[in-house]
């Protein structure tokens, strides 16, 4: 190891700072995912104890030490009961950020040469959004990227349909037992309804924004998927992707959303923006 400067009896090389770096990283990123839900006061409860438990150790108070050293022992175990949420939504940041999540890295190699994928029609997403839109009928529609969204799909009702105006407003109609939860289309297809989508705890979503909405955002979050929704409250209708909120969509801005975030592979970087005439 090549030797950068030394700290009294300790030699510090170049892989001794990326490390420090890559575990800093590490922890900033555990503490984002942590903030503003209850898993960081525990995390924090941890610490504190394992914290006393060095001192004590340091100090020589073997009855107390025994003690925490017992608990330390099954901490591990605890922590991924306690964390388990956490932990599954840390993985899934990580599979969808990963350079193997991403079908533009394949497209290269001979075998994928002959795939073709028909572009989706997005005028019966528009013309149903509108009508739900002028009806006050919320809507929650999802568009499936790079994965179909299977455990998600298999949370509500398999049906494997073509895509129609007619069938999407049959689905979102108040008195239609599919109404309630997400409609996921995968393959240019309506794949499931009634899917049960997982809620965003940021601290960051206005009050103004519904249940369908943070639950549009919780899974943009955790998958490249975009999605359509339309309020029950005030008939708006809005696109998520990767977080950020586009409110208050005409037609035409509706399509342009579409067209970019699931065709054109560019992406948003505010955290909230309303688009067209502000909401009365």
């Amino acid at each position: 190891m090549i030797k950068l400067f030394t700290i009294g009896f300790m030699d510090i090389g170049w892989i001794d700072v990326l490390d420090v770096l890559l575990v800093t990283i590490l922890l900033y990123q555990l503490y984002k995912l942590m903030t503003g839900s209850v898993a960081l006061k525990i995390f924090v409860g941890f610490l504190s104890i394992y914290l006393t438990y060095l001192i004590v150790k340091a100090a020589g108070m073997e009855l107390l030490t025994a003690i925490l050293g017992q608990f330390m022992g099954v901490g591990v175990i605890a922590g991924i009961i306690l964390f388990q949420q956490e932990i599954r939504k840390f993985l899934l940041l990580i599979g969808k950020t990963t350079a193997f999540n991403n079908e533009k890295l394949f497209r290269g190699f001979p075998w994928r040469k002959e795939e073709t994928t028909d572009r989706m029609n997005l005028t019966p997403f528009i013309e149903a959004a509108k009508s739900l839109a002028g009806k006050n009928t919320g809507a929650l529609i999802v568009f499936a990227k790079s994965s179909e969204l299977q455990f998600y799909a298999d949370s509500g009702d398999f049906l494997d349909a073509a895509i129609s105006k007619r069938l999407l407003l049959s689905i979102f109609n108040k008195t239609s037992p599919l109404h309630d939860g997400a409609v996921i289309i995968a393959a240019n297809r309506i794949k499931a309804a009634r899917c049960i989508l997982p809620v965003t705890e940021s601290d960051d979503v206005p009050a103004s924004l519904g249940l369908r909405h943070r639950a549009a955002i919780g899974l943009s979050e955790v998958t490249d998927s975009v999605i359509l929704v339309v309020s029950e409250e005030t008939g708006q209708i809005s696109i998520v992707n990767e977080g950020a909120v586009y409110r208050n969509l005409s037609s035409s801005d509706l399509r342009s959303k579409l067209n970019q975030f699931l065709f054109d592979g560019r992406h948003s970087k505010p955290a909230f923006e309303k688009i067209g005439q502000p909401a009365v």
